[in-house]
């Protein structure tokens, strides 16, 4: 089951929920049919209860918004991207344990 703390974006809102956004956010470009994307699925709920407060977590599936996929490179998924202030800070390409997100986040929130 879906995290009600993510949130998801799409090529309408990308602008004022991530390049607006004042803090840290992290987009995980993703697609329905892609396996691995699924597969992190769970992960990415773990975040959102782990940072709740302190990181926006956002999930953008890249079949339905292929504007920002593209605007942002996005070959591959999936994508943990990481804005601060609207700014890409960080990124990670593939299924990645949670442990090895939680690092990452917390490099960005350092």
């Amino acid at each position: 089951m879906a995290s009600d703390k993510v949130t998801d974006v799409t090529d309408a809102t990308f602008q004022s929920e991530i390049l607006e956004h004042k803090g840290v956010a992290l987009v995980d470009f993703w697609a329905t049919w892609c396996g691995p994307c699924v597969a992190m699925a769970p992960v990415i709920d773990k975040l959102a209860d782990e940072f709740d407060g302190r990181v926006k977590i956002t999930k953008l599936d890249t079949q339905d918004n292929q504007a920002t996929a593209m605007q942002y490179n996005v070959t591959a998924i999936p994508l943990l991207m990481v804005f601060k202030d609207g700014e890409v800070v960080a990124q990670e390409v593939g299924a990645k344990s949670f442990d090895a997100a939680k690092k990452m986040l917390e490099g960005v929130l350092a």
